[in-house]
């Protein structure tokens, strides 16, 4: 199976051989390390259960026709 290298999205074999899989070389796999060490990547927190906003179901309705009226 063939994939894109996440860093620099070359196409790459997807195998055991592949040590650096799913990035083509170890540096697009640091470089990809490196991104995370600086928090440009992160992974999103759920919200919680304090910040959930309470919509009124009428509201959406209400919404949803004025954008429909726009198309």
């Amino acid at each position: 199976m063939k994939v894109n290298c996440p860093t620099c999205q070359t196409q790459i074999e997807w195998s055991a051989n592949n040590e650096h899989r799913p990035f083509c070389s170890k540096r697009c796999q640091l470089i990809d390390l490196g991104e995370w060490a600086d928090e440009s990547h992160t992974i999103s927190t759920p919200l919680s259960q304090s910040s959930n906003i309470n919509i009124d179901p009428e509201d959406i309705e209400e919404m949803l026709a004025k954008q429909q009226n726009q198309h």
